[in-house]
């Protein structure tokens, strides 16, 4: 009898809590390899391959396609070779008949494949005479987690002290509050929402982030009777003739969850500028006409960011609103916005102070790439300190952007387009474009700001000026 292995989704990275089933790669009735690709899930961050840490027969998938799963939560069991005991385990033992306790290693951020603790079978009582048999169910014991009075119930994390996110609340009815994210806890916390009250929606009762979130929308939690079936009728219920529906997830509720946080954190002021970009042009058609890599004009234009922030680092920075501390970054991650048939995303430049125009127009072609084939990782989706939007493509002049949260600025691009202008004490036609710069005004105060993009109107003016911080 083979011994049969529960594969959950492990932690992805990025602080992600959850995850969509886009395709899965394996049927029941399949033998897979270690470390073989069995699921294509979508975060709200990238499409990601998760590959199972064990090598046997799919026996069981948990969740259709297009079901959203949160993390630890059971993805498909693999029977493998024989087991050790007379019983089968879940969870523990290695793949392809090893050692007890072995894995493939690490196969994700945040999950590797060490032997969890035993599970042990729950005895079913017996039946009423004359009742239908129920299933046996395999149970994880009660047993601490890493803090004081936490623990897990089949393996999802209690998680909370006094109903605000520490470790050991309990609902009315005696029943531990399920919550596996400490980042759940915090969000739950930060808004003054007690889990004890708030139903989730997840496998056994689980409290997801958008639960959370839901319940932060509606003003007050939901009482605690309510099941995860009746919540989600009662969200689909409406009382519009007609209308079509459409689901904030993946990186469309990703975006709406951030640009909300944004509006609801952050005292944003804009201001913005016409400026004179015929020299701009010009020095990019002579550079491309020297040879080498093509040289992109959101390049030219990043390189001028990176400048400007040397001069006016305040612009790239972060608050930290629990320290009350303004916290100014020492490197220059520079986001920028791409529209992709996924939705917008903003891919991030590492280290974008240290590159010069060639080496940031072969990133922003590499990003762009990723973007639109969909196969952007997290890593490429985080970690920005300041975004550069080119709104202009879109054949728009001005916007006012919503700051990337945590982020503290946004400088917005719009088209570049013949305009008069008067150059040299001449009415000229001449390529204008306007800039806009949104700002976090707990950060600087309009001086600082003006002066920031001041200087940036005057390197697409005089790209010349640039060289004195080259």
């Amino acid at each position: 009898m083979a011994q049969v292995l529960e594969f959950k989704l492990p932690d992805l990275g990025e602080g992600l809590t959850e995850a969509e089933i886009v395709r899965w790669l394996v049927q029941v009735g399949d033998v897979v390899a270690v470390d073989q690709p069995v699921v294509e899930v979508e975060t709200a961050k990238a499409m990601v391959e998760v590959p199972c840490p064990y090598g046997g027969v799919v026996t069981a998938r948990y969740g259709d396609e297009g079901t959203e799963l949160p993390v630890g939560s059971p993805l498909l069991t693999v029977a493998v070779g024989t087991p050790v005991s007379g019983t089968e385990t879940i969870g523990a033992g290695a793949p392809g008949g090893g050692d007890e306790g072995e894995g493939s290693g690490n196969v994700l951020v945040g999950y590797g494949t060490q032997a969890p603790p035993a599970r042990r079978r729950r005895v079913r009582p017996p039946a009423a005479p004359g009742a239908a048999p129920g299933p046996v169910r395999e149970e994880r014991p009660l047993t601490a987690g890493a803090g004081a009075g936490s623990g897990t119930v089949n393996g999802v994390g209690t998680g909370v002290d006094d109903g605000h996110g520490h470790g050991k609340g309990r609902r009315a009815d005696g029943h531990p509050v399920a919550v596996i994210s400490p980042l759940v806890r915090r969000l739950a916390r930060q808004n003054g929402l007690d889990l004890r009250e708030l139903p989730g929606s997840g496998p056994d009762g689980l409290i997801t982030r958008a639960d959370v979130e839901h319940a932060v929308r509606a003003g007050a939690p939901a009482a605690a009777t309510t099941t995860a079936t009746t919540r989600t009728a009662t969200t689909r219920t409406t009382t519009h003739a007609s209308g079509t529906r459409v689901p904030l997830k993946g990186v469309r509720g990703a975006v709406a969850d951030k640009l909300s946080r944004s509006r609801r954190e952050i005292p944003d002021a804009t201001c913005w500028v016409d400026a004179d970009a015929t020299e701009l042009m010009h020095a990019r058609v002579r550079m491309n006409e020297a040879g080498g890599p093509k040289i992109f004009l959101l390049a030219l234009l990043a390189r001028i960011c990176t400048a400007a922030l040397a001069r006016f680092p305040e612009l790239n920075s972060t608050v930290d609103m629990d320290a009350r501390e303004i916290v100014r970054l020492d490197e220059v991650h520079l986001g920028f916005a791409a529209q992709t048939e996924r939705g917008l995303v903003v891919p991030v430049v590492k280290g974008a102070h240290t590159r010069d125009a060639e080496s940031l127009s072969a990133e922003f072609a590499r990003l762009t790439e990723a973007a639109r084939t969909g196969t952007l990782t997290p890593a490429d989706l985080t970690g920005g300190t300041f975004t550069l939007n080119n709104y202009g493509v879109f054949g728009v002049d001005g916007s006012t952007p919503i700051i990337n949260h945590p982020e503290a600025a946004m400088l917005g691009v719009g088209r570049i387009v013949p305009k008069p202008w008067v150059h040299e004490g001449e009415l000229a036609v001449r390529q204008v474009v306007q800039l806009s710069l949104t700002f976090d005004h707990r950060v600087c105060d309009g001086g600082t700001a003006g002066g920031f993009l001041r200087y940036v109107a005057d390197c697409v003016e005089q790209p010349a000026v640039l060289l004195r911080t080259l």
